[in-house]
């Protein structure tokens, strides 16, 4: 049985629709029609919801750099373009939102 926090940083299949339509089936970052919307900006391992304020379309080479690159700048890089990309579409965009909070 999953957690709560696991099931809402899940990506649920409507949202990846939602996302793959909203990036234009290309990954935000170089382009690459081999993409896919799944890239968490905030990571899951620290909390990211699966929310389409959260999750950005990037391609395998992005989103391994993004995750785990050995590059810091390439890395920064990859996060500013997706900060920007994510505030630009939606106005009221914060990182605090993309975040699981336990509820008491």
């Amino acid at each position: 049985m999953k957690s709560k926090r696991s099931k809402a940083c899940d990506i649920s299949q409507a949202v990846k629709e939602k996302v793959w339509e909203r990036d234009h089936h290309h990954c935000i970052n170089c382009g690459s029609p081999f993409a896919m919307p799944n890239a968490h900006y905030i990571a899951r391992s620290h909390g990211g919801l699966g929310i389409e304020e959260n999750i950005v379309t990037l391609c395998q080479d992005c989103h391994n750099s993004f995750d785990n690159g050995k590059s810091k700048e390439r890395k920064e890089h990859i996060k500013r373009n997706i900060e920007a990309y994510l505030s630009q579409l939606y106005p009221n965009w914060s990182i605090d939102s993309l975040i699981y909070k336990k509820r008491l």
